[in-house]
């Protein structure tokens, strides 16, 4: 199957482990020659993504705060990052199959994008299930997910709010909650955001490069109309602090950087 119609596919499975696997087949076989067809328009089938009927969806602000302190604490925390892993996976394939007429690199990026996604998921679905847990038994969120659906008509706005705004915050988040988790002992869990804030750099850059060369494509300045776009799609804003040498090698202009410590620190 084509690698597009393939990736939708994969967005509609329902059980977490067959989706991260399915993600990481889907871009080996890329790799190794699999068709690409960079125009077909695909249609959405009704209910993506696929998901599970558990963990139950609550809004943000139901989500408890996490200490890592105690074994259900960090259970609840290493649950609520599977989660971000798990949307991840699904917001990169939705960025490959929904969006058609991109050059053919844009795709083989978010199929990575989404193979590498599925590791992360996998490893901290993996520890989780050593402290007694499984992906499901805590409340989440599903605020990524969202995003995805206001963003669906214009892969620039996609690109704008989903790796280099949501994502992005993940490059802020990393370090200090690295930091708590060797205090709490779990030496596993900093070791699996180790590789998490390695590959995450890399996506938040893929989506600034898209970014850039849709703003030039469209002859827009990408600094001026970010704020616009913020305010049009009701993304969150940023707050400090920032993780300003991961946002640099992410590909954040010394502009933006200088924005960010100026305007929201």
């Amino acid at each position: 199957m084509e690698a597009r119609a393939r990736a939708l596919e994969v967005l509609c499975i329902v059980d977490p482990a067959t989706k991260a696997e399915a993600a990481r087949q889907l871009f080996a076989e890329l790799q190794t020659g699999s068709a690409l067809d960079t125009a077909a328009q695909l249609s959405a089938p009704a209910g993506l993504p696929g998901r599970p009927t558990r963990p139950q969806l609550v809004p943000t602000l139901q989500v408890p705060k996490r200490s890592p302190f105690t074994t259900d604490g960090r259970a609840a925390l290493l649950h609520a990052i599977a989660h971000i892993e798990f949307n991840a996976i699904n917001l990169a394939l939705d960025a490959c199959w929904r969006f058609a007429g991109m050059p053919a690199a844009y795709y083989r990026d978010w199929l990575q994008v989404a193979a590498e996604e599925a590791l992360h998921f996998t490893l901290l679905r993996e520890h989780l299930q050593t402290l007694g847990f499984d992906y499901g038994d805590f409340d989440a969120h599903d605020g990524l997910w969202s995003m995805a659906e206001r963003t669906a008509g214009d892969v620039l706005a996609r690109m704008a709010l989903v790796p280099r705004t949501l994502e992005a915050r993940g490059l802020d988040a990393t370090p200090p909650l690295q930091a708590k988790l060797a205090r709490a002992g779990d030496t596993r869990s900093v070791e699996i955001l180790d590789i998490i804030l390695r590959d995450e750099i890399g996506h938040v850059e893929i989506g600034n490069r898209w970014y850039r060369q849709l703003c030039r494509e469209r002859g827009l300045d990408p600094v001026a109309i970010y704020p616009g776009l913020v305010a049009q799609y009701q993304a969150p804003r940023l707050r400090p602090p920032f993780n300003l040498s991961a946002r640099g090698a992410a590909g954040f202009s010394e502009e933006e950087l200088a924005y960010l410590q100026a305007e929201l620190s």
